[in-house]
């Protein structure tokens, strides 16, 4: 698209995204007082200056100025270059008929738990990270939320509410923002919000839209499938961020949520907000996200529809999902969800499941304890899996990515290539058991249809392109995080995956095998099956291709003899080169990075290796 539209809430981040994505972009901000002036007097003059001086324009706070947005229609029609244009809103804006079908939507929410964690000093309790909320500033300078909130509303009070709306009582919209926290995760009662605060029933209904558009709280609808029940239809009201909660809750300090009275709905939300926030980064949206409740109160937290892929769109997997805060699961946890997976004839729901305050991921005859850490898997069951190859920031296509299981290497591994957006879907299990392994007798011949691999298993992931070097990502969770690889480039080289241990070497002509067998090596110690961890050694063979020269005896003539003795080398990021040449006098210089059973991952360039040899 030639437009993108880029919303969220205040300081989630997307100035610097856009800063750090569009460089060569030329950057203006509408809230500063002069470039609006200048924009809303001269809209041709001020989107010429920025079409002319550089690859695009970033429009910050674009809502200031929404007329803009119309006047891009002929400059959009005539240089159609898809990014050229960046919208940028702290409000969810109606989009403008004469952009239609010229935008992209993307929403930029507070961080999800899997992008905190990669921080450097990450929450290390529940109760932190529920008190100290998503919003990267926090995060990444190590800010008292208390103090960070304290400001942030009244930033928003000060500043956007009366831009606005008519808001003559910020003092009062604090107290319905307050009054909105103590009721976080219950049907949305607009009356019982205009009684309690002491305003009309319009002005609650309005002040509720404000916050939503704002990106402060969101609606989640009732599920109102054909089950035969009567069920509740009034939308409960959740908040993006459990930070802000807590500050508007009174919370002080992360060790007041050990006995709060609503730390159990300030879980639930946090729970619901991620799965939304998850979705939201993966592009499924939230139309997919319910809740149920009938009038007998039987109800699930959540019910999330899952697809089958990205064309078909047609429903498979229905997944019930419970918030439970308390760290030791009791002995009826799924007593509630149980009764409500019984209501859904088609499709059958998946095995219920509860995401609880503890740390362990147990198996239970009636539905799943999924660790509070692990909380993406229950909201990206058909999508957790999903790598994405970067370099620097732009997508890499048919990059090669394997995923392997260092437990049980040569039975438990995933194939796949980056599509145009540089995303490689993995196709896990989305059971979250461990299934028993069983190998086949004969190994399949086609790697993207591997055995299951569930979202727990620790996998090492092997990620190869043309042009860039390899990636060796060890002890890889998907169930825990996200991943997003940035490869650097190799200049007349690039990475190789051999799934089965063989396969050929670019301008070589021959057939290489790599791998490591259960034999004493003759560096000294056995290694086989423990997966070739760093200090290993593997083994080279090459058919109709030298091996080192005349390095240590390797040397043979072309067309067998000594030619297909084995090389062996030291596994781990001093790995040396080893190099190889045809019988045409084509050479190639080789490093192993990694072995895991059969797969290999290689590292390659022609010619005179400079970067390699370093």
């Amino acid at each position: 698209m030639p437009v993108v539209t880029l919303t969220g809430p205040r300081q989630s981040g997307k100035r610097t995204l856009c800063r750090a994505l569009f460089p060569k972009h030329v950057y203006r901000r509408l809230e500063a007082p002069d470039t609006r002036a200048f924009a809303m007097d001269d809209p041709h003059g001020f989107l010429a200056e920025l079409r002319d001086g550089g690859e695009g324009g970033v429009i910050d706070e674009i809502g200031r100025a929404p007329e803009l947005a119309s006047r891009l229609r002929s400059i959009v029609d005539d240089e159609p270059a898809p990014g050229r244009w960046i919208l940028v809103n702290s409000r969810a804006p109606r989009l403008p008929q004469s952009l239609a079908g010229r935008t992209a939507q993307h929403e930029l929410l507070p961080l999800t738990w899997s992008e905190i964690r990669g921080v450097a000093r990450p929450p290390s309790s529940l109760d932190q990270v529920l008190f100290a909320g998503g919003y990267p500033d926090i995060h990444h300078r190590a800010l008292d939320p208390s103090a960070w909130f304290r400001a942030y509303a009244g930033s928003y009070l000060e500043r956007d509410v009366r831009t606005i709306v008519n808001v003559f009582d910020p003092a009062r919209f604090h107290r319905f923002a307050a009054l909105c926290a103590t009721l976080i995760g219950q049907p949305l009662n607009y009356s019982s919000l205009a009684n309690d605060c002491g305003i009309s029933h319009s002005t609650a209904r309005r002040w509720v839209d404000l916050l939503e558009t704002s990106f402060i709280v969101f609606r989640l609808p009732a599920f109102h499938g054909n089950v035969g029940k009567r069920l509740v239809k009034a939308p409960r009201l959740y908040f993006y961020d459990t930070g802000l909660v807590c500050w508007l809750l009174g919370i002080r300090e992360a060790r007041q949520l050990r006995s709060h009275p609503l730390r159990g709905a300030i879980f639930q939300t946090w729970v619901v907000s991620e799965a939304m926030k998850c979705r939201a980064n993966r592009g499924r949206g939230r139309r997919n996200l319910t809740f149920y409740r009938d009038w007998n109160g039987v109800e699930a937290d959540l019910v999330i529809d899952h697809a089958t892929g990205r064309t078909t769109g047609r429903t498979t997997l229905r997944t019930l999902l419970e918030a439970r805060s308390a760290g030791a699961p009791s002995s009826d946890v799924f007593r509630r969800i149980r009764r409500v997976r019984g209501h859904f004839p088609e499709p059958p729901p998946s095995d219920p499941v509860v995401v609880y305050g503890g740390d362990e991921h147990q198996r239970w005859a009636d539905g799943e304890l999924v660790p509070w850490r692990m909380v993406r898997t229950a909201a990206l069951r058909d999508g957790a899996g999903v790598v994405q190859v970067l370099s620097g920031g732009r997508p890499v296509a048919a990059a090669e990515v394997l995923a392997v299981s260092p437990i049980h290497p040569n039975v438990r591994w995933k194939l796949a290539r980056t599509d145009v957006r540089g995303e490689a879907i993995l196709q896990l299990d989305p059971r979250l058991r461990l299934p028993s392994p069983t190998p086949s007798p004969r190994p399949s011949p086609t790697p993207s249809l591997g055995p299951s691999v569930p979202l727990t298993l620790p996998l090492t992931l092997f990620v190869a392109a043309p042009g860039f070097e390899a990636w060796l990502e060890r002890e890889w969770i998907p169930a825990e995080r996200a991943i997003v690889i940035d490869l650097a480039r190799l200049p007349g080289g690039g990475g190789l995956i051999f799934p089965r241990g063989w396969g050929d070497i670019p301008s070589l002509t021959g057939r290489v095998t790599l791998g490591v067998d259960d034999f004493l090596s003759p560096f000294g110690g056995t290694f086989g099956t423990a997966g070739g961890t760093a200090g290993g050694t593997a083994r080279i063979r090459a058919e109709n291709i030298a091996i080192n020269g005349e390095v240590g005896g390797e040397v043979g003539s072309f067309g067998g003899g000594e030619a297909e003795r084995p090389a062996y080398v030291r596994l781990g990021e001093e790995s040396p080169l080893v190099h190889l040449e045809d019988a045409d006098g084509s050479e190639c210089w080789i490093r192993v990075r990694h072995v895991v059973g059969r797969s290999a991952l290689v590292e390659y360039r022609q010619g005179w290796c400079g970067r390699m040899s370093g």
